[in-house]
């Protein structure tokens, strides 16, 4: 932002002010006192404002003061009398950036004004990007219109209010866990401050606890200086712990006493911190099958799953597997130059029909190359020959290979069960819905397969 609003109520210092900004590039607006000033403010965007202090009818402090109401962030210079120091003082305690005597230094108020200048344009880029991050993670944004996915985002959009409360986010991979955290947290009172996600899963356990605590100089061979942790470094924003399944059994009840005091001690250290963070965590395991078999702490189970949501599967999704293709479509096409971005209807059967196994990022990616290999941006189902290799839509069509006649039924159950979960990827839902099995079922039967085989 270019322009520059010079307030003084001598109208030749106003110009001569005009003159040296106008010459370095600058555009100009002038006001002779703090009330013509207000009216221009609000009528158009400044870069900067320079106004004087004394000044009649509104002088430059109620000015100030006035233009700090509407944004706490505007560049202020004000220029005062040699005699005036005081008032100037008060000024920059108002907010102003910076002051100038009269008689001012033509070339020190011109290197000032174009430092302050590159500073506003960084804050208004700045404040652009904000907005534009703010609305790309609107719940109105999320692409969806199935009743299991509006089902998610409305308890979503709830406690995206409470932004003290811990959320679980469970769902297979691929499905949007991480997506929504985001849109959760950019919707929360904590949007303005940082988002951190961590990958339990790939860290190795001997330095999860670094990363999530940080650690003191010298607390292990290779910590040559203090380390801040993620958790240190997401002060009054959020923490997103990702496949919190996989944290190991030495982290667990260090996670366990930060959730519940909010207070941690680094690695190597004595000092008790505390961080004020949402913690969101995601997992694709089933936890309470890990609290059952030991691998995972009940008592942080029970602290984590205070509001848990669970993503539904892609395949579950009905006409949201179309939605998605398009607007991947659309997104990939512009990127690529592709002019015509279409899905014919055969297509469209045949994206409705695959099974999915790896969820919304399996479709981006399917989408990606669909529109490499098309030639104007139309997809036709000759561009998704790619989805006729082994997967869930083949395996949907392809019937079962039913054992000897001579084999018992158990037998047969746990043969049907092996063959499900092979066509299915070892995708335990999956394999359900191939044998028309409820997930309670079908767990219980691989049970049952994996008891005989151990």
């Amino acid at each position: 932002m270019n322009r520059i609003l010079i307030v003084d109520d001598e109208e030749k210092l106003r110009h001569i002010l005009q003159l040296m900004l106008e010459r370095q590039g600058f555009e100009t607006a002038q006001a002779a006192n703090g009330e013509e000033a207000l009216q221009l403010i609000n009528r158009y965007n400044f870069g900067m404002i320079i106004t004087d202090l004394k000044m009649p009818v509104m002088d430059g402090m109620m000015l100030l003061r006035e233009i700090k109401k509407i944004d706490p962030d505007y560049p202020v210079i004000v220029l005062t009398a040699f005699g005036s120091i005081e008032s100037a003082a008060d000024a920059m305690e108002e907010g102003a950036l910076y002051y100038f005597t009269k008689p001012f230094d033509e070339e020190k108020i011109i290197s000032k004004v174009k430092r302050y200048m590159r500073i506003s344009d960084l804050l208004e880029e700045g404040r652009i990007h904000r907005e534009e991050l703010s609305a790309s993670f609107n719940f109105s944004n999320i692409v969806a219109e199935s009743q299991q996915m509006l089902a998610i985002l409305q308890p979503a959009a709830h406690v995206a209010q409470s932004p003290q409360t811990t959320v679980l986010i469970l769902g297979e991979s691929g499905t949007g866990k991480e997506l929504l955290a985001r849109v959760i947290h950019h919707n929360s009172a904590r949007s303005g401050k940082r988002f951190i996600a961590i990958n339990c899963a790939a860290i190795p356990h001997t330095l999860i606890e670094s990363e999530l605590f940080g650690h003191e100089k010298g607390a292990f061979t290779g910590a040559d200086k203090q380390k801040a942790g993620k958790f240190e470094m997401g002060h009054g924003g959020t923490v997103f712990l990702d496949e919190i399944g996989d944290l190991s059994m030495e982290a667990q009840p260090k996670v366990l006493r930060f959730l519940q005091e909010r207070e941690f001690e680094r690695v190597g250290g004595t000092e008790t911190l505390k961080s004020d963070v949402r913690v969101i965590c995601a997992t694709n395991k089933n936890l309470e099958e890990q609290v059952e078999k030991g691998t995972f702490r009940q008592d942080l189970f029970y602290r984590i799953n205070v509001f848990p949501l669970t993503l539904p599967p892609l395949r579950e999704r009905g006409n949201d597997i179309i939605l998605l293709a398009e607007h991947f479509l659309q997104r990939f096409s512009q990127s690529m130059g592709k002019p015509n971005p279409q899905i014919e209807e055969t297509a469209k059967r045949i994206l409705k029909k695959y099974a999915w196994p790896g969820n919304v990022r399996e479709l981006e990616n399917a989408i990606e190359r669909a529109v490499i290999l098309s030639r104007d941006g139309t997809i036709a189902p000759e561009t998704l020959r790619f989805l006729a290799a082994p997967g869930a839509a083949a395996a949907e069509e392809r019937p079962f290979e039913l054992p000897d006649a001579g084999i018992n039924l158990e037998d047969m159950e746990r043969e049907l069960v092996r063959q499900s979960l092979r066509r299915a990827n070892n995708n335990r839902t999956s394999a359900a819905k191939l044998l028309g099995l409820s997930r309670g079922k079908f767990r219980s039967l691989l049970k049952q397969l994996e008891e005989t085989e151990q």
